[in-house]
C-alpha cells in the first residue's frame, strides 16, 4: 500500500493546512504547491511535495521505512541545495516518519560529513498529540499513528471525526486516507469494526491508492518474465480498473508469452 502517496496527496490538497501545521509561527499565508522536478537534473520521489509560502518554502518528505536509497539525510541536502539554487528563499525541511520504529534514521536531524554539517526537522507521529489531528480534517487521516494509551478508544475518536464531515465526497476521501494510515498499526478487523467499508471503499482516493499498488506489482512481474514491453500494451494496462487488474494478476499465472497478455486485453474490448 502507497503510505507515502497517500501522505503527499493530502499535503497536495490541504497546503495551508499543512504549513500552518509545521510552521506555527507563519500563519494564515497563502500557500501553493511547487513541482517536484528541479534544476540539473530531475529528482523525483514520491513521498516529496514541496509548499511554497510568500516567504519560505516549505519541504516535506514522508518515510514510511527508514532505510532509502540514498539515505535519508544525505537526500534532504541534495534537495536543499537544488531547492536554494532555484527558489533563492529560506527553506524549511521536514521529514515526518509514519510508522512507528527504533531506527536511528527516524531521529537524526542532521547530514554531517567531513567539512559539511546541514540540519532539518523530523517528526515521528507516533509521538504527536492526537488532539491537533482529530480537530482538522486535512490531518485527520495520521491521527491513528498518533500517541496514545489507548490505540482502539483512539480509532474509535477517528471515526468519529470522520462521521462528521459533512461534505460527502470529502467525508469518502478523508475515510480512504484514514483506512490506509489505520493499516499502519490497526489490524483489517478492528479498522473495519469502526470504520464503515462502503464508504471508504467509495472514495475516490482510496481506489486510486489501490490501482497504483496493483499496477506496481503487475509490472515488476511482467518485466521479470517477458523483458521491455511496447508502451501501447502499458497503456491499455495503466487504463483497467481495479477488479480487471486483480483479475489480471490472477490470469497472468498461465500466461507464456506477451501475446497471451494481447489476446485477454483484446477480449475485455
Amino acid at each position: 500500500m502507497s503510505y507515502d502517496n497517500t501522505a503527499k496527496y493530502l499535503a497536495e490538497l490541504y497546503p495551508a493546512d499543512f504549513a500552518n501545521w509545521l510552521l506555527p509561527n507563519q500563519p494564515n499565508q497563502e500557500v501553493t504547491v511547487l513541482k517536484t522536478e528541479l534544476s540539473i537534473e530531475p529528482i523525483r520521489a514520491d513521498s516529496v511535495i514541496f509548499l511554497q509560502t510568500k516567504s519560505r518554502i516549505l519541504h516535506l518528505e514522508f518515510q514510511t521505512l527508514a532505510k532509502s536509497n540514498p539515505p535519508v539525510p544525505l537526500r534532504i541536502l541534495d534537495y536543499y541545495v537544488r531547492l536554494k539554487r532555484q527558489y533563492r528563499k529560506p527553506i524549511t525541511q521536514v521529514v515526518i516518519f509514519l510508522q512507528q520504529t527504533d531506527d536511528e534514521v527516524a531521529f537524526t536531524t542532521e547530514y554531517t560529513d567531513e567539512m559539511t554539517t546541514h540540519r532539518y526537522r523530523v517528526v515521528q507521529l507516533w509521538e504527536q498529540d492526537a488532539a491537533q489531528f482529530l480537530n482538522n480534517t486535512a490531518l485527520l487521516p495520521f491521527a491513528p499513528l498518533a500517541r496514545t494509551d489507548s490505540p482502539s478508544s483512539l480509532l474509535s475518536q477517528v471515526a468519529q471525526s470522520v462521521a462528521k464531515i459533512s461534505n460527502r465526497v470529502e467525508r469518502q476521501n478523508i475515510a480512504g486516507c484514514t483506512e490506509i494510515f489505520a493499516g499502519l498499526r490497526f489490524t483489517k478487523d478492528l479498522i473495519r469494526q469502526f470504520l464503515r467499508e462502503d464508504i471508504m471503499q467509495e472514495s475516490v482516493i482510496y481506489q486510486d491508492i489501490l490501482q497504483k499498488g496493483e499496477l506496481k506489482l503487475f509490472y515488476r512481474q511482467l518485466n521479470r518474465r517477458f523483458g521491455e514491453v511496447d508502451t501501447s500494451i502499458i497503456e491499455r494496462i495503466r487504463a483497467l480498473s481495479t477488479e480487471q487488474l486483480e483479475a489480471l494478476g490472477e490470469a497472468f499465472l498461465d500466461f507464456t508469452s506477451v501475446d497471451d497478455l494481447v489476446t485477454w486485453l483484446e477480449q475485455l474490448q
